[in-house]
């Protein structure tokens, strides 16, 4: 652990002095929850939102684009990361068309998850099964302005991200006490359960043309301010959270190597965001952070009951605070998980880093 951590740090400070591999900009596709969402549920009648202040206080412009951060999100910092001018658009949004299309699209629905029953509370969000069918009809699109090969060629070469299972815990499982999923599964049969569907879910993608996918981890769900607000005593991670994050992360890893020796290749990249997140939870100062414990933007305990608002508690300086809301991390943290997605070890990031995928593909 302790190498482990030596490494985060160095690649922490290296972030600002390193200079990406950067290969000619291919096109980039999303999936998943509000980890991943840069606006797509603002075109939807839903309470899972981020479109108003302070939301984006840190955006280009200071607006709230629908991001559930200060600033710029995990998608955005990926972007920039492969080369790309600008970040895909949500694919409900108005300006998806013509050569935007050309650049991927975000397809992501904050408050999904792995289950098609995870986050009924916020009733109209984009299913992961709908995702993909939107993914079907943006192929159907492209195809028509580049033709048919030409479509399937960007897509086979695309980069694509999906961040799914934190909701299937946090809004389904533990959402309310003997839950209907916690009355059907216990947890340690609930996480194999989840896992076969995620399975299905990604052998679906696959099946679409996807190639290469980063798939990340849930983080430490115990230890975000909402539950810490919800949960703890003296500020210590909830027990049992961590424990569900603890069976689903390695069985995930597993799976994905599964697939991808069924598959006959490496198409699946397990980044393993929990361990990334213990680094700096475990040790904010390292980090440059002043807590891990407290949001940016909350009220109540920790700052994390209830939603981020307008009228909410607002620390004036995000990039020291770890969490941005009771759920999501600021943008300087995203920064350093995105860092170990480009270019941690295999402790973090299992079969190789990004970094290794866009120096294979620039050679080829």
């Amino acid at each position: 652990m302790a190498s482990a951590l030596l490494f985060a740090l160095l690649s922490a400070a290296l972030l600002a002095s390193t200079s990406t591999p950067r290969v000619e900009a291919r096109a980039f596709f999303v999936f998943g929850d509000s980890l991943v969402d840069v606006g797509n549920n603002n075109y939807l009648a839903t309470t899972a939102r981020a479109d108003a202040p302070p939301y984006g206080i840190d955006y280009p412009g200071r607006r709230a684009t629908g991001r559930f951060s200060n600033g710029f999100n995990i998608p955005d910092l990926i972007s920039q990361s492969i080369g790309q001018s600008e970040s895909p658009l949500p694919y409900l949004s108005p300006s998806m068309g013509g050569s935007k299309l050309l650049i991927g699209a975000n397809f992501a629905s904050a408050g999904v998850g792995i289950l098609n029953d995870t986050g009924v509370q916020f009733v109209n969000i984009i299913r992961i099964g709908q995702q993909l069918q939107y993914f079907q009809q943006y192929q159907s699109r492209v195809s028509q302005i580049i033709g048919p090969a030409e479509a399937q060629r960007l897509v086979n070469q695309a980069l694509v991200l999906i961040t799914l299972g934190g909701n299937d815990f946090v809004n389904n499982y533990y959402l309310v006490p003997f839950s209907a999923r916690s009355r059907q599964y216990t947890l340690q049969n609930y996480v194999p359960f989840i896992i076969s569907e995620y399975r299905k879910v990604l052998k679906r993608l696959h099946g679409l043309g996807a190639r290469k996918v980063l798939v990340t981890g849930t983080g430490p769900l115990g230890c975000v301010p909402a539950e810490l607000a919800q949960r703890s005593r003296n500020g210590e991670c909830s027990a049992e959270l961590q424990r569900a994050a603890g069976l689903f992360n390695p069985q995930l890893t597993q799976m994905l190597l599964s697939l991808n020796s069924e598959l006959g290749s490496d198409i699946f990249i397990a980044a393993n965001t929990q361990l990334t997140h213990y680094d700096f939870i475990n040790n904010p100062q390292a980090f440059g952070f002043v807590t891990s414990k407290v949001a940016c933007c909350g009220q109540g305990r920790y700052n994390g009951v209830g939603l981020c608002t307008p009228l909410s508690n607002l620390c004036p300086n995000r990039d020291v605070y770890a969490f941005w809301d009771p759920f999501h991390p600021s943008e300087r943290a995203n920064r350093i998980i995105v860092q170990q997605i480009l270019t941690g070890n295999l402790d973090y990031m299992n079969p190789m880093n990004l970094s290794t995928v866009l120096a294979m593909d620039s050679q080829t």
